[in-house]
């Protein structure tokens, strides 16, 4: 293998189960990009912060791609808000794994904003071309979020850095990248356009009844939300449409996938459960927890509807899961949303916070069989234009743009659209 990239992921590892706080599409991007490249012929190793010193150091993801866990900071959890304290420490030890290797790496691939921060640190060291991808950006976050959940000014700062000195920048979609352009000044040329993936293997469509059989549910209506349970997310727009479905006499019920196994007591997962409470939904919404990728399948085939009601969101990775399994999405018509669900092609876009117009949209969905057929056909599709080996490529074409080295990797042909 000619070509060695380093991936960095700070704050949280590709292999941590989805749904938690720190957890959610990016892990799954990072780690099957990593196993893709490997496929290709590249080598992948993705760094990120060791969080539990019982895990092994180093963890394959299958030949040629492996997560190696740095030991910066106490080897626990820790908030985001503390874990920029930590990264000039995360930068000397993947520094000292390289020495201690022997190896070179010829890219750096840096993911979320505290990863560019190192992504440059290392840079610096190795005179190595830095790739960053951001995933989300603090402007539009705080823009979209609430007053009391606003990103801070230092990783503001941070971002407009590194869109400032990275080598390349990736944007998931042109939403992105013409964010990246007027919110941050980011040279065009520098900037590519890549969507995000999904595992076209595991979400496939399949039996709804016997979906539904499997997950011990009944016959009732389903809206199905997968993902984080924080603010941004808009689950309190959903849960105020679903009682006014419940008003209008829909049998509906609302499945959240997601969240922390051990949730705290107080907090937004907590003002959600009183929200629904409050609602009169007890009986109508059912928080299932954080599932693992390789049963999200049957949730997602088991729904009519999968919702994303968020306020910001730079892709979308769940809605591509659930039209690779033949679900119509019904998301807000924001960020990266805008162009990963088609609309009335693949799915519905909606008004973010409008808890009416997404009441509408999941009302005719669930009334409408032929609506739902035929979404649901367009968006498995759609989703095989997105597969892994697809992204993969496009990396590989922006990876040999920096690195002659790379170009022998590029046109495999293994992605056709």
């Amino acid at each position: 293998m000619s070509l060695r990239v380093a991936l960095l992921s700070v704050h949280t590892c590709p292999l941590a189960a989805l749904g938690g706080k720190e957890t959610g599409g990016m892990n799954v991007y990072v780690r099957e990009l990593a196993r893709e490249l490997a496929r290709m012929g590249v080598a992948a190793d993705v760094f990120t912060r060791s969080q539990d010193p019982a895990i092994p150091r180093v963890v394959r993801l299958g030949a040629g791609a492996r997560v190696v866990h740095v030991a910066a900071g106490p080897e626990a959890p820790l908030p985001r808000t503390r874990v920029p304290d930590h990264v000039e420490e995360f930068v000397d030890g993947v520094d000292a794994w390289r020495l201690g290797q022997g190896i070179e790496y010829d890219l750096i691939h840096g993911h979320y904003w505290l990863s560019g921060v190192a992504g440059l640190a290392l840079r610096a060291r190795w005179s190595t071309p830095l790739v960053q991808m951001f995933h989300t950006l603090a402007r539009l976050k705080n823009a979209a979020g609430r007053p009391d959940d606003r990103e801070p000014a230092a990783r503001v700062a941070e971002e407009a850095r590194i869109v400032a000195l990275a080598d390349r920048l990736v944007a998931a979609t042109v939403v992105e990248r013409a964010h990246l352009v007027t919110h941050h000044g980011a040279d065009p040329a520098r900037v590519a356009v890549v969507p995000c993936g999904v595992d076209t293997d595991l979400f496939t469509p399949g039996d709804r009844a016997a979906a539904r059989a499997a997950l011990g549910l009944d016959d009732r209506p389903v809206a199905l939300y997968v993902g984080r349970l924080t603010p941004i997310k808009g689950l309190e727009t959903l849960l105020d449409a679903m009682a006014r479905l419940r008003r209008g006499g829909s049998r509906a019920r609302l499945l959240v996938v997601g969240g922390d196994l051990d949730e705290p007591v107080d907090g937004h997962v907590a003002a959600l459960r009183a929200r629904v409470a409050g609602l009169g939904l007890d009986d109508r919404v059912r928080f299932v927890g954080p599932q693992p990728q390789d049963a999200l399948r049957a949730w997602y085939v088991a729904a009519d509807v999968v919702v994303l009601p968020s306020y910001y969101e730079s892709f979308g990775m769940v809605a591509l899961e659930a039209m690779a399994c033949g679900r119509p999405v019904i998301a807000s018509r924001v960020g990266g949303l805008q162009t990963t669900v088609l609309d009335d092609v693949t799915g519905l876009l909606v008004p973010d916070h409008d808890g009416v117009a997404l009441a509408a949209a999941i009302e005719r969905v669930l009334d409408d069989g032929s609506l739902r057929w035929r979404l649901g056909r367009e968006g498995v599709q759609w989703a095989a234009r997105h597969r892994w080996p697809c992204v993969a490529e496009a990396i590989c074409r922006e990876y040999a743009a920096l690195t002659a080295d790379a170009a022998s990797h590029v046109g495999a042909g293994r992605c056709q659209e």
